[in-house]
């Protein structure tokens, strides 16, 4: 059976209800930076998502071919995520989407060396003849953050960075967003498929303990 990160790993991608507190570790990514609204219909941010699923499902489907990348298994390519930031904005204002700074990603396995990276982005473009030299090969050292399953439209997301902000307060902790520590988001539901109001988004933000 192949690996599947989120059955494995369900204390990152299967949070509650509630805020918890967790420590990520470092991971890597395929990533792909942009800037502006990721609705916008044939936009950026729906180029960057061709780009990524390609360089990704190119890495899994790689045992059946030339290229070997040593420690393979076979696994679930992980969920769609994405680090989200508004230039002079303290969280996310989601009445200006066209604001947004964006780094979309999907999660590599620890087997995937840069090297392996760099023949799946070149294989990619060949086989969905398309540039993907965009997207890069990103690691991430999140540390202490604050996570919860946010169910519903992402427009009603705010209510639920507010019950996260109250926690924190309870908790002695504060968030601690920077230039590299940013609003994340993993999305376990394909909203083609699925009505809005029972999407499921886990949100996490970056904390850090509040000093007494």
């Amino acid at each position: 059976m192949a690996f599947d990160y989120k059955k494995e790993y369900k204390e990152f991608y299967m949070p509650g209800s509630t805020p918890e507190i967790v420590t990520v570790p470092v991971t890597n990514y395929v990533a792909v930076r942009g800037k502006g609204d990721p609705n916008q219909e044939g936009g950026a941010y729906q180029k960057a998502l061709g780009i990524l699923y390609g360089v990704a499902y190119t890495i899994k489907m790689s045992y059946k071919g030339s290229h070997k990348i040593e420690g393979f298994f076979e696994y679930v390519v992980p969920p769609l995520e994405g680090f989200w930031w508004q230039d002079d904005v303290a969280g996310v204002d989601y009445a200006h989407k066209d604001t947004f700074n964006w780094i979309s990603v999907i999660r590599l396995p620890d087997f995937v060396t840069k090297k392996d990276f760099d023949w799946a982005v070149t294989e990619a473009g060949k086989k969905k003849k398309m540039d993907c030299s965009s997207a890069e090969f990103l690691t991430v050292d999140e540390g202490l953050c604050v996570q919860i399953m946010h169910i519903g439209p992402f427009d009603d997301e705010p209510a639920t960075v507010a019950i996260m902000d109250e926690y924190l307060v309870e908790n002695g902790y504060r968030n601690d967003m920077t230039d590299i520590r940013l609003h994340h988001e993993i999305y376990l539901s394909d909203i083609r498929k699925v009505q809005p109001s029972k999407w499921k988004t886990i949100i996490r933000h970056p904390i850090k303990k509040e000093c007494i």
